[in-house]
């Protein structure tokens, strides 16, 4: 199966093709679906021919244009765990956890500064409401039936984290990272680090080759497993909404 990336160097979004159509993984941040239309047009893909989003979790940066996706491509249907829609009609990262290490603190720190702290991005419109479809245990096998793969629920970095396996590959949203100011694959932010550490397990029990995040390039299985033992130790850094 042939994936392609359409993000840009702080976010990837994936797509690849189905016997539906395209499924996009995560959108990207407000602003950037003009962006990746243009990326799409030189891979010979028009933007209308993407018939699902698969929305690893409601963040900034990875919901942040689906509100005019959604307005701007009214076949297009978003598949979320069910508690991704309240934070999807707020508009806003949610702030319990913390940073996952001083790094990732000062970074988030930065953020602030530079304005982009209060984790912003465009609610969804309750008139799009009826193009999310909640996973339950009904419709799983049937969602996973149209996207070619299997839904795994992946929560610790948010309560509403989920990930998805086609063939030997991952693409497991903010589950892991694999860039600064992340280390050792580890997240820059944890809700729940109990959860994320039982995430882990279920991603190296699937025994996929290639783990793909949303920030930073693919990476094998085998740096969870050696990573794993350092989510305990990892201290989080509280921060509080600026707004």
């Amino acid at each position: 199966m042939e994936i392609y990336n359409v993000g840009n160097r702080v976010m990837n979004t994936y797509i690849y093709h189905t016997a539906a159509g395209y499924v996009m993984i995560d959108t990207g941040y407000e602003h950037c679906l003009r962006s990746v239309e243009k990326r799409l047009r030189k891979k010979g893909i028009a933007m209308s021919a993407i018939k699902y989003v698969f929305l690893t979790h409601a963040h900034d940066d990875h919901a942040g244009f689906l509100n005019e996706l959604l307005a701007s491509y009214p076949a297009i249907k978003v598949i979320i765990s069910q508690q991704a829609i309240p934070i999807l009609l707020k508009g806003q990262n949610s702030f319990a956890g913390g940073c996952s290490g001083l790094s990732a603190f000062l970074f988030c720190k930065w953020m602030a500064l530079a304005g982009k702290g209060n984790h912003l991005f465009p609610a969804i419109e309750r008139l799009y409401l009826n193009r999310l479809i909640a996973i339950s245990p009904q419709n799983q096998s049937e969602l996973e039936a149209i996207l070619q793969g299997k839904i795994l629920f992946t929560p610790g970095h948010t309560s509403d984290s989920i990930s998805l396996e086609i063939d030997n590959m991952i693409f497991c949203g903010d589950a892991a990272m694999n860039g600064v100011p992340s280390f050792r694959r580890i997240t820059i932010w944890i809700e729940d680090k109990n959860l994320f550490y039982q995430s882990w397990d279920v991603l190296i029990a699937e025994k996929a080759e290639r783990i793909y995040p949303a920030h930073g390039k693919p990476f094998r299985r085998d740096d969870l497993i050696k990573y794993k033992r350092h989510i305990p130790k990892a201290k989080l850094y509280e921060l509080t909404c600026p707004g």
